[in-house]
């Protein structure tokens, strides 16, 4: 069992305790009060939880975050006076540098029933970052693309919803251009590249996007069409197939540079426990991935017999990177993304390049947390402030590139173009949106109803150097 899913398991666990609690003193005032009122408490107490406590957060909002940044990395010194934020005299940052904030926060009362924001001004580019309800202890600001203001004294930080406080710890990351470099993007599904770094990929001189699954699982949508599990599965393929091949063009990838594996989703892990054992599809009753790799430029090694094993994986890798020759491959990160065929392709692809004989840089990404679900947490087009690390041995080397309105936009209408960012969410779930904009003061975003669209379209694409 995953990380993910043990707290998944606590918290649901722990939510039947509290509805069994809940139910008990229902029966309570029903009994001794009047018959009416468990009704009302009841459904006041439902309304309460889709606005307030619906969120999967795996630990307390109390607890530190506890970074650990790589040795030698510069901390000029800054002091925050009032809201103003100041370096001492006669430090300059470099524009493009990778900056972190960290500082104590504690949410006011009102930071229980709406979002605490940490609100940058002073210059061109004001900015929101959002944390926890509730939040009180250190948290890491990203004021990556704040460089400028703050050379010149202006940025200013200010809470609402919460208060800072303690003596602020800045860090300054300086890297490469990355986008001068030849960038290879490992998708585990469609969309993967297109959320963790369209605004890289896009910017890149060369770029190839390499997508493994077909994504053919969980079909529901396709069903209602009138197509039974099997039809509605391969279907499904069939477009997110086509996606990987033809959003990327959106951003000028050539077509000879995207490239769709074909294997099956959530099937990865079974692979590589068994290397040369086929591993079928879960719901498209296929144990063949020519079905999704009909439109790849070339032929790879796994073409000859189409079997789904992770023999075939790794050659088909193998065959791409010494076509390709990357210099920098961006791909999931091992620790911060827990969904299983995310860290199966990050595992893959070190399992190829143990044998390269060029090392290329390596810029993991997180699509999903283990311990906070809503992260980045905030609307669309704000700033992303690091996500919850509780592992102070683990050595943690961030990278931030920094998007314009226009590329936030260009970003977005990649993702519309997604099938499986295209259907509406269950009704409940637009449900509770309504709930937690009227009560909780959160609003949604203007580029579709599925929640990547706020979390995805962001002023920062957030990698870390590995």
């Amino acid at each position: 069992m995953s990380r993910k899913q043990a707290l998944l398991k606590r918290h649901r666990r722990n939510k039947r305790i509290g509805l069994l609690i809940a139910l008990g003193l229902l029966i309570i005032c029903g009994v001794w009060v009047a018959w009416w009122l468990p009704l009302v408490l009841a459904v006041l107490g439902w309304i309460a939880h889709e606005a307030w406590f619906a969120d999967h957060l795996f630990y307390s909002p109390k607890d530190d975050y506890q970074y650990n940044f790589p040795p030698y990395t510069p901390q000029p010194k800054v002091h925050l006076n009032g809201d103003r934020l100041r370096l001492d005299d006669g430090v300059m940052l470099v524009e493009d540098a990778t900056l972190v904030l960290a500082l104590r926060i504690k949410s006011t009362w009102l930071g229980r029933f709406f979002d605490p924001v940490v609100e940058l001004t002073g210059g061109d580019n004001p900015d929101r970052q959002a944390l926890e309800r509730g939040v009180n202890g250190l948290r890491y600001l990203n004021l990556s693309g704040q460089a400028p203001v703050l050379s010149r004294g202006e940025l200013r930080l200010r809470g609402r919803f919460c208060r800072l406080s303690g003596e602020p710890v800045l860090w300054a990351l300086e890297h490469p251009d990355y986008r001068r470099q030849r960038v290879m993007v490992i998708a585990p599904h469609a969309d993967d590249a297109e959320l963790a770094a369209y605004g890289l990929y896009s910017q890149a001189d060369e770029t190839w996007i390499v997508t493994l699954t077909a994504g053919e699982i969980e079909a529901e949508h396709y069903q209602q069409m009138g197509l039974d599990n099997v039809e509605a599965a391969r279907l499904k393929g069939r477009l997110r197939a086509w996606d990987s091949i033809a959003v990327p063009r959106w951003a000028g990838v050539p077509e000879a540079h995207c490239v769709q594996l074909g294997y099956f989703c959530l099937q990865l892990a079974a692979m590589q426990a068994a290397p040369a054992q086929p591993v079928g599809s879960r719901e498209a009753d296929l144990s063949d991935t020519r079905l999704f790799r009909r439109m790849n430029p070339f032929a790879l090694p796994g073409d000859a017999d189409g079997a789904p094993t992770w023999n075939n994986l790794l050659a088909d890798l193998r065959e791409l990177l010494l076509r390709a020759q990357p210099e920098v491959i961006v791909l999931p990160h091992p620790t911060l993304d827990p969904h299983p065929d995310h860290i199966c392709a990050q595992q893959a692809v070190l399992e190829v390049l143990k044998d390269l004989d060029w090392q290329p840089t390596l810029l993991g990404y997180a699509n999903h947390l283990h311990d906070n679900d809503r992260w980045p947490m905030g609307d669309h087009g704000a700033g992303t402030a690091l996500p919850p690390v509780f592992d102070p041995a683990s050595s943690l080397h961030p990278y931030c590139l920094s998007l314009t309105v226009a590329q936030q936009r260009d970003k977005a209408m990649a993702l519309g173009m997604m099938h499986d960012l295209q259907p509406r969410p269950a009704f409940k779930r637009r449900l509770r949106r309504v709930l937690q904009r009227l009560l909780a003061g959160r609003s949604g975003s203007p580029y579709g109803e599925n929640e990547f669209f706020r979390k995805a379209v962001r002023r920062h694409e957030l990698f870390w150097r590995l």
